[in-house]
């Protein structure tokens, strides 16, 4: 990557107004038939922060703006920064209360919208009362498709409850003259308020500069290697600003295809000669599977970028050898302006996201005490570098910046020996049983290899004993009729046993976002009123226990990871008292440090049925010295210290003469 880019030091409009200075007739923006050179999306940027000041007379109010992908939200992104005032871009697809939350949240006092978006604020229009005007832009049906050539595409808001009869068109058509002043803005003031994604909670706000935003779009541009001849693509469903704003930088063109068609994206890559492709993991996938795929080519594209979500390296590998050009992905969070690291396309590597843009440091922390750890350790991502924001809107900036710049991602990763990050999970998403570290989209990673898999997402399920266990939800392959606890045993054959899957749901199809993003959260609690029908067990060898659609493929202490043990050492546990909730707890704590020795195999802790006070725990070892070694540590003792006040405790050792896996 390049070090030390040289940044803009004004506002973000201003990097349109230097694009159209230095080349007006050159092509900006591309949708269709509508076409918008520099010059004129500049004049129309200006037009839009002229008819904002004449709603707004002062600067520095929130002014929110569809993410359609469309010539409309570039003239109302620039427009709005050019006011003096901030933009929040809305994802389309937000339902009325999530609306309501961030609209409310950011402070919005106008929103420029397409019609459904108006139509779903009407209906909360009552819990809004900052929000003073809503302003259409877009295609009539609220597609964000243009509608012609016009400045706007039109967009009537008759029959759109609670919205202005102002249009977008109206908006840029005020009298003509000066630009209205307004207050001196600086690059380090509020620009723009991103939403996070609200997959693990309520969206937070993030506040970003001028300098974030700008510092980010020479990251980028120089990153993918955009210069004024580039071509971008862009095959999304809603408008990134990354995308956007690294182009003008660089003073690129941008063709936007809003169909889902990526067989017809292809084609319109060909016919204007673009150079770079843009697209989300849910399409590429899509592509990589078609039946249409072996009659596509790119004939001048030089690059694929995936973003949004991790991209399947078995699906980045088909499309690379396909079109014999680089499949690369990146990685950043709304936080982060977006982009923090990105694969070169000249040194890539399915999997991974790459190296830090310019003037960006990475590192990784331990997830409970954030020490610094080595390359190659797996923690916690921090970050740091000029396009980190600010912070959450409503919060101070320590309680997500530290003193020295360094955010925390809240995203899990290893950072390889020549800096390259790869993705392990979200710490919200990561679980840890008997305190080893759990990963499930490693987990789905081997689930998905299945031939009766075609799609899954793994989510933790708390389980008392061993703190948490991995359970899944299954879209079978088509006509498959394989026994999921069949499924489960193949797959936990090639993995850990804290790893292993205790529980499979088999369902149609698996939600995911406009963007490819699994609400993990929801599934959790879909996955707990299952299990409270149909609890996972405590004993016995694997089983199958259907109820409804449920599949409880193994109890959660039946864990038999395989291994050539010797020794057996057999514990019966009699509480002293009724309730076995502390010593639960501290016998988790025991079994993790034993499976963390050397010599160990696996255990299996059971709790008699006819009388709850008693429990077994059937631990194998590869040699007696081994275990011996372990049992007199001082660790060991003090465990043992600490549970004896609650059980009364016989041990035995004994040597196996057989066992069903002979």
């Amino acid at each position: 990557m390049a070090e030390g880019l040289v940044y803009p030091h004004g506002t973000v409009d201003a990097m349109l107004a230097d694009s159209a200075a230095s080349h007006p007739r050159r092509e900006a923006v591309r949708a269709g038939q509508r076409v918008l050179d520099y010059a004129t999306l500049d004049a129309l940027a200006t037009a839009c922060a002229g008819g904002l000041r004449r709603i707004v007379e002062r600067t520095g109010a929130v002014v929110a703006l569809t993410s359609l992908l469309s010539p409309d939200f570039v003239i109302g992104y620039y427009g709005i920064l050019r006011s003096g005032n901030v933009t929040a871009p809305v994802n389309p697809y937000l339902q009325p209360e999530q609306l309501a939350h961030v609209l409310s949240e950011s402070g919005t006092e106008v929103a420029l919208v397409d019609a459904r978006t108006a139509a779903k604020i009407a209906t909360v229009r009552d819990r809004l009362p900052r929000l003073r005007e809503v302003i259409l832009i877009g295609g009539s049906d609220g597609s964000g498709v243009p509608g012609g050539s016009g400045v706007s595409g039109g967009g009537a808001s008759g029959g759109v409850s609670g919205a202005s009869e102002r249009t977008f068109a109206s908006l840029l058509d005020g009298p003509a003259g000066g630009l209205p002043a307004r207050g001196r803005v600086c690059p380090g003031d509020l620009a723009v308020l991103h939403f996070t994604s609200g997959t693990t909670g309520a969206p937070k706000t993030v506040m970003l500069s001028h300098r974030n935003v700008t510092a980010n779009a020479v990251q980028v541009a120089a990153a993918h290697r955009l210069g004024g001849g580039s071509v971008v693509v862009n095959h999304l469903p809603t408008y990134h600003p990354m995308h956007m704003n690294s182009a003008i930088a660089a003073g690129a063109a941008q063709i936007l295809v809003t169909g889902p068609d990526a067989a017809e994206s292809v084609r319109t890559a060909n016919r204007y000669g673009a150079s770079h492709y843009y697209s989300l993991p849910v399409r590429l996938t899509a592509l990589a599977d078609s039946p249409q795929l072996g009659g596509l080519r790119f004939e001048t594209v030089r690059m694929i970028a995936s973003g949004g979500s991790a991209l399947a390296p078995a699906a980045a590998r088909k499309l690379a050898e396909h079109f014999q050009i680089p499949v690369v992905q990146g990685y950043g969070l709304a936080e982060t302006s977006p982009l923090t690291h990105s694969d070169d396309p000249a040194d890539w590597r399915p999997g991974s996201v790459g190296r830090p843009v310019a003037d960006t440091e990475a590192r990784v922390v331990d997830v409970d005490d954030g020490r610094v750890l080595e390359p190659g350790s797996i923690g916690e991502v921090q970050v740091r570098g000029p396009q980190v924001m600010l912070g959450y809107l409503g919060e101070s900036a320590g309680s997500c910046v530290d003193e020295e710049g360094w955010l925390s991602t809240g995203d899990v990763g290893q950072i390889g020996a020549t800096g390259r990050l790869t993705l392990v999970d979200r710490i919200k998403d990561v679980f840890k049983r008997d305190n080893w570290l759990v990963s499930p989209t490693s987990v789905e990673r081997s689930l998905a290899r299945h031939p009766a898999v075609r799609d899954c997402v793994v989510v933790d399920h708390p389980e008392p004993l061993h703190g948490a266990v991995a359970t899944a939800f299954v879209v079978r392959a088509e006509q498959d009729t394989t026994a999921v606890a069949a499924i489960a045993a193949e797959v936990n054959e090639s993995m850990p046993y804290y790893q292993h899957i205790e529980h499979i749901e088999i369902v149609e199809s698996i939600p995911r976002s406009a963007n490819g993003k699994v609400a993990r959260t929801e599934l959790r609690a879909r996955m707990a009123r299952i299990l409270r029908a149909a609890p996972l067990g405590r004993s016995g060898g694997p089983s199958d226990i259907v109820q409804g659609s449920s599949h409880i493929v193994g109890g959660c202490s039946d864990i038999v990871s395989g291994g050539n043990a010797v020794i057996t050492f057999i514990t019966r546990f009699t509480l002293r008292g009724d309730d076995g909730t502390e010593f639960e707890r501290l016998f988790a704590e025991h079994c993790a440090f034993m499976a963390a020795r050397p010599g160990f195999v696996d255990f299996r802790m059971v709790r008699s049925a006819s009388n709850p006070k008693v429990y077994v725990n059937i631990g194998r070892w590869t040699d007696p010295g081994a275990h011996k070694a372990v049992v007199s540590s001082e660790e060991f003792l003090s465990h043992v210290k600490a549970m004896g006040p609650l059980v009364e405790v016989e041990a035995d050792l004994y040597f196996p003469v057989a066992s069903s896996e002979s």
